[in-house]
């Protein structure tokens, strides 16, 4: 029988003294992300087993749950919360926001696994392969909201039909008059951005074959796709009713503002379709249809997978869809 791999071992594997393979271990101390992750990964090629007590979220460990955000400043982020702190608050957990730094030295996973989470739930972020190491060492769940690649490690997701969302904004578009078609979407083009340019695309083919059809490329800013619609507004003709779909709320907000910057009128000139519906839609004037992604419920969903994981249950391996629904408003 092999002998147990001990912290000594593990130690002078990763090239660090005993109490500094021990505090990376529990995430504890002021120490380099680089060296956490060399202890870390030390300790998976040993297969050390750790005490319980030296870190990690043990049996009956603290009601918490983290959401991971890259920012806490904007509708979205107000949505997800929301969501969360429902679904958190029903199943007995409080909801913990942890701030995601771009920055080498942000050690989030570490602050997670020092409060013993019942598990994490990332809102459009990815994590590396270092940050999930340092979650699954610790047998902290993990749940991707929206994420913004295809490649998820395997983890469990919660995303929307922004295929489907995007191919009923199309057809509207065509219902409602239009004669030529643009589409802005988002730069980098994520996962859930290239659903959408594809499903509008669908659509388009659909009901209107071989209509002219105009790519705008912007990133996922008001100002940004005001830029990129402003040349084909100005180009216009007497007659002609342009319809936009916009890969977000906040980008047809810039379609806006170049509409106005061109003297176009919405709906008269120009017909405008966003998707999210966040609260900002509604006070755009006028209002703003939309393709509706039901931001709560995802995260909602999400938290709901990790205390039911926490509870013992297995998570999904297959994504958990919820569907979008278009909502009319002035601007078609």
């Amino acid at each position: 029988m092999p002998a147990r791999v001990t912290l000594a071992d593990l130690a002078a594997r990763a090239g660090v003294s005993i109490g500094t393979a021990s505090r990376a271990l529990s995430g504890r101390g002021d120490l380099a992300p680089a060296t956490r992750r060399r202890v870390l990964a030390a300790a998976r090629a040993l297969g050390y087993a750790r005490d319980p007590a030296v870190g990690g979220r043990p049996s009956g460990s603290a009601r918490l749950v983290d959401l991971v955000l890259g920012g806490y400043h904007n509708a979205y982020s107000d949505e997800v919360t929301a969501g969360a702190r429902s679904a958190a608050a029903a199943a007995g957990y409080d909801l913990v926001l942890t701030e995601e730094r771009d920055t080498p030295d942000d050690d989030w996973p570490m602050r997670v696994r020092r409060r013993g989470s019942a598990g994490v739930m990332l809102g459009l972020i990815s994590p590396t392969a270092s940050q999930l190491a340092a979650l699954t060492d610790a047998d902290i769940p993990v749940v991707l909201m929206d994420p913004q690649a295809e490649t998820s490690r395997g983890l469990t997701s919660v995303r929307t039909t922004d295929r489907a969302g995007a191919r009923t904004a199309a057809l509207h578009l065509a219902d409602r008059g239009a004669t030529r078609f643009a589409i802005v979407v988002g730069s980098p083009p994520y996962r859930y951005g290239r659903a959408r340019h594809e499903g509008f695309a669908e659509g388009l083919r659909e009901v209107r074959p071989g209509a002219d059809a105009v790519t705008l490329e912007a990133d996922w800013g008001a100002a940004a796709a005001r830029d990129a619609a402003l040349p084909l507004l100005r180009r216009l003709r007497p007659g002609e009713r342009l319809g936009v779909f916009a890969c977000s709320d906040e980008m047809a907000a810039g379609v806006y503002a170049a509409a106005a910057a061109t003297g176009r009128s919405i709906p008269g000139d120009v017909l405008v379709v966003g998707f999210d519906d966040l609260r900002s839609a509604r006070w755009l004037t006028p209002p703003l249809t939309t393709v509706r992604q039901p931001i709560r419920e995802m995260a909602a969903a999400a938290v709901t997978a990790l205390t039911d994981a926490a509870a013992g249950a297995t998570l999904a391996s297959a994504p958990i869809v919820l569907p979008t629904r278009l909502i009319p408003r002035g601007s078609t």
